[in-house]
């Protein structure tokens, strides 16, 4: 039996086993001479580290939820000079979510609201923060369902647990029946104690109607804009840029 074969009940009995998959080239390199029994033992033990934190950016990012992989360094920064950049490049170093700060960014359909919001949320997922990525159409929808199978807490926990909370596209449609205290909780439950980031077509002004009570509406954007850092982005739509309809 070899000193692989011996480790490895050892190593699965301290959760350790990936170990494995670096420790021939790692034993080589200490045979070789290359490295130190010190230097042994602390690549072993980085490698490890790596794996670990590895496996948990993956998990941290399956949970988000993101519709697609959208990255800070993909953005088409030129398309649109109007973009704040320096604004959106603070906003990514994720010290927002630190301080339980909302990000609200407004502006008109195709200008990137979602991809800056989701490319935020991925550096967020990076810098170890808990995420979850949601339309609000799909919030909405899931807190009206689970009223009906007495599962609205454990679904309002979906929104409320994570360190930052995207939702994206509020106010597309207006809100109706019982859509506008759903929002109104979930702001509530939030407040300095997590982060969000909300993209919406609406002008800041127009988010007071949605809630249909001017006193539900006061409550809950005293609440949003007390830590807020509100980016309007303006321009000309990516998915419909001046020359092609022109060209159209």
């Amino acid at each position: 039996m070899s000193i692989t074969d011996e480790l490895i009940p050892v190593l699965k009995k301290l959760r350790l086993s990936g170990v494995l998959k670096t420790l021939d080239l790692r034993t080589k390199e200490a045979a070789d001479g290359v490295i130190s029994h010190h230097d042994f033992l602390f690549r072993v033990c980085c490698d490890e580290v790596q794996r670990r934190d590895s496996k948990q950016l993956e998990q941290r990012l399956r949970r988000a939820s993101f519709e697609t992989t959208k990255r800070l360094e993909d953005f088409e920064w030129a398309f649109n000079p109007k973009v704040p950049k320096s604004k959106l490049v603070d906003l990514a170093t994720c010290n927002f979510i630190e301080k339980h700060e909302n990000v609200l960014l407004i502006g008109p359909t195709g200008v990137g609201k979602s991809h800056l919001a989701q490319a935020i949320g991925e550096r967020a997922c990076r810098a170890g923060h808990s995420v979850a990525y949601v339309s609000a159409h799909r919030m909405l929808s899931t807190l009206r369902a689970s009223r009906a199978d007495q599962s609205y807490d454990k679904r309002m926990l979906r929104f409320t647990s994570p360190d930052l909370l995207i939702v994206d596209d509020l106010g597309l449609r207006p809100l109706e029946g019982e859509e506008p205290i759903d929002v109104y909780e979930v702001i509530r439950q939030r407040y300095e104690r997590g982060s969000m980031i909300i993209t919406s077509n609406r002008a800041l002004e127009e988010w007071h109607p949605l809630f249909l009570d001017e006193l539900m509406a006061s409550a809950a954007m005293d609440r949003l804009l007390h830590h807020a850092h509100v980016v309007v982005i303006e321009g000309h739509s990516y998915r419909n840029p001046p020359g092609a309809r022109k060209a159209g």
